[in-house]
């Protein structure tokens, strides 16, 4: 323990709270945190309200419920870890009730799920008009914010957009304040912050309301690249590029050469974690606002089976509806022998697409940890993985002399893997899953471990007596 807890223990043992030198002080609030804590609240409120009916001028409450849930956690944020010796901090977090499976936890769970089953499925309970109609409830308090961006009304994923970003930007500066000591963690964590806020948010709201009558894509997801954004060939998408005029032709060559080009090169330098930890809108909330649950991810020798079968299994599901959707635009046949190329769509994009990335992926944070969907379901983790274990530079190298067998490493995996198993070999970390978040080095006290880009011919060496190899289990190389 850091001598700043221990003085902080004696105080509270001799204002007769606790006689533990080794108390829980990580979540004794201070004032500053309740007050962040309350403007959120208030905030929050003032959505709940609108989603009930109760009249609040738009452009007041949206701007009042933001800027206080903003402000409120930054707030926390700050205080939070002000004034604390630098380093990682997880006291108490597998004993707060949010991070530990407890009543909270799984009320957050049914909480979110609802909302993201109501966004997804049923948005008219949420207030969108059908049909013409006026915006009522929720969806008409981001009216105002819409019409500003793309003079138009909100829909459901203008609402999704903004709170999504707003997560992202509000937990960011809490990740940065915890892990400050790490260069590497705050450029990240800044880089997720600037994707999501500029190529997911921003700019294609800016250019949906520029976009002309006769121009039916403006590239209204700058960032995804199939097969995360499996839609990329379908007819309607497809077309859509080719009439779009000259900005829809570059995103069509700009998508077939991330796809071809950018794609192989950017991992063979640098691993999968240029896309999964340093862009993708999906890594950057699990990274933020996901923190508190990475230790919840299952790090056994059976989840990581399911999880190879699972994540290369929606793999091969984009793969064959990818190529029924392009025999189907050469030929005009929508069926190859029994399968139906606009049935596998359908089904792929509600399984996977939404129920799976969106309701259990962010839904089930508390629950299954912070990276269920990057784990277990999403096709570009699965293609990155194999070109990143296949023929890539990036390595994690460990020192085995110098490992304590302390198990933050694995603990704090957000992906699963038994890091503890690999430094306690001395053997370099080279799995498909891997993203390189980089946050088993952040909390490794002995440097044990490194995030490097080396000769591919020994990234899987094995720093340990040629007698001791024979026993490993083969598939940890």
């Amino acid at each position: 323990m850091d001598n700043f807890n221990i003085i902080e223990s004696i105080k509270k043992s001799r204002s007769g709270i606790s006689m533990s030198l080794s108390s829980d002080l990580a979540h004794q609030q201070t004032w500053m945190q309740k007050i962040g804590l309350t403007l959120v609240g208030i905030g929050l409120l003032i959505m709940l309200l609108a989603f009930v009916g109760v009249s609040i001028p738009a452009s007041i409450g949206l701007a009042s419920a933001l800027s206080l849930m903003g402000i409120g956690g930054v707030l926390y944020s700050r205080d939070q870890y002000a004034g604390r010796p630098i380093g990682i901090k997880n006291n108490g977090n597998t004993f707060a009730g949010i991070s530990s499976r407890g009543a909270i936890a799984w009320i957050f769970t049914i909480v979110i799920t609802g909302f993201y089953v109501l966004l997804y499925w049923y948005p008219s309970v949420l207030g969108l008009g059908k049909d013409g109609a006026a915006n009522v409830g929720l969806i008409a308090l981001f009216d105002p914010l819409s019409y500003f961006f793309k003079g138009k009304p909100a829909s459901e994923w203008f609402v999704y957009g903004t709170l999504y970003t707003l997560a992202i930007l509000v937990m960011g500066v809490k990740f940065i304040a915890k892990y400050r000591h790490n260069k590497y963690q705050i450029i990240r964590t800044l880089s997720v912050m600037f994707f999501q806020l500029g190529f997911a948010f921003l700019i294609p709201e800016i250019l949906s309301g520029l976009r002309s009558p006769d121009a039916a894509y403006f590239g209204l997801d700058m960032k995804n690249l199939w097969p995360l954004n499996y839609y990329f060939f379908h007819d309607w998408h497809f077309s859509a590029m080719l009439e779009g005029g000259n900005l829809g032709m570059f995103m069509l060559f700009l998508g077939i050469f991330g796809i071809l080009v950018a794609t192989p090169v950017l991992t063979y330098f640098y691993g999968k974690r240029w896309y999964c930890s340093w862009v993708c809108g999906c890594g950057g909330l699990a990274e933020t606002a996901g923190d508190p649950f990475r230790h919840l991810s299952d790090k056994s020798m059976r989840a990581w089976k399911i999880e190879r079968w699972m994540i290369h299994g929606v793999l091969v599901f984009v793969i064959l509806m990818t190529a029924m959707t392009i025999y189907m635009r050469f030929t005009g046949s929508s069926r190859i022998l029994f399968i139906d190329a606009y049935q596998l769509q359908s089904w792929y994009g509600f399984l996977i697409g939404a129920a799976f990335s969106g309701v259990i992926g962010v839904g089930f944070y508390p629950i299954m940890g912070s990276r269920v969907w990057c784990r277990f379901g999403c096709p570009m983790a699965a293609i990155l993985g194999l070109l990143q274990r296949g023929f890539s530079r990036f390595r994690i190298t460990t020192n085995g002399a110098q490992c304590i067998s302390c198990g933050n490493c694995s603990t704090y995996c957000e992906m699963g893997i038994d890091v503890r198993a690999y430094a306690q070999r001395g053997q370099n970390i080279v799995r498909a899953s891997c993203v390189g978040c980089g946050v088993c080095s952040a909390v490794c006290p002995r440097g044990v471990l490194r995030l490097e880009n080396g000769p591919t011919e020994d990234r899987k060496a094995v720093h340990v007596r040629r007698d001791m190899v024979d026993i490993l289990d083969p598939d940890l190389y």
